[in-house]
């Protein structure tokens, strides 16, 4: 398998993904596909994965308009976006006053665009580009969780993580549009909202606050 240099890939996203206010969120701007993007033809030969962070997705739009909506989530914290992608939750939490942002995440063109985005909003994060779900906690004061949970395996590795992360003080606040694998019975639900995915699709989508009741998945449903 043939690989993109980050030079191409940044020159590519910023010439044919155009940098658009987030539905809900116009605060900020992200480059994001299109149709006539041609993304999936310029990295068919290196990508090992879907672009999941080319594109909107309904959690983590929710989050970032519920912790703009509400600054004093953030303000003066230092905060975790886990499964970053775009980096939105990041720059939303940055945008609303965090001290600092980490923002982990595995997929190499992700980084790439995270870090124009990042660019683009006038924030800073700290990009970390690792699997870090099986490490110790990050010392973070609250960890901010955006649709990780559709696959059942990073569902429970995700899950294991986020519980080392209350252990060790941090708080952890999730936006998921009610996948398979949420873990429903973990969760206390702060809000609920209707959002624009990419093509136009709208869904409803919670905010949740994880807590340290009894462990297992919940079953899909509010």
């Amino acid at each position: 398998m043939s690989t993109i240099s980050e030079t191409a890939l940044a020159r590519f996203i910023c010439a044919r993904l155009p940098l658009l206010p987030v539905p809900g969120v116009s605060e900020i701007r992200l480059h994001k596909a299109r149709p006539d993007s041609g993304l999936s033809r310029f990295l068919a030969s290196s990508a090992t994965r879907p672009p999941y962070w080319a594109h909107h997705w309904g959690g983590g739009l929710a989050l970032a308009r519920y912790i703009l909506d509400r600054p004093q989530i953030v303000r003066g914290k230092r905060i975790l976006d886990l499964g970053a992608g775009s980096g939105l939750l990041a720059i939303a939490a940055r945008r609303a006053g965090a001290d600092a942002a980490d923002a982990a995440e595995i997929d190499t063109h992700a980084v790439v665009a995270m870090r124009l985005n990042c660019l683009a909003n006038g924030v800073e994060i700290r990009i970390i580009h690792a699997d870090i779900l099986d490490d110790a906690p990050l010392p973070v004061d609250l960890v901010l969780v955006g649709d990780l949970f559709y696959e059942r395996r990073l569902a429970q590795r995700t899950l294991r993580y986020l519980d080392r992360c209350l252990e060790a003080g941090s708080e952890v606040m999730i936006g998921d549009p009610y996948r398979a694998f949420l873990p429903l019975s973990r969760l206390d639900r702060l809000a609920e909202t209707v959002v624009m995915e990419t093509a136009g699709t709208f869904r409803a989508a919670g905010i949740f606050r994880l807590n340290v009741g009894p462990k297992g998945f919940g079953q899909r449903g509010h």
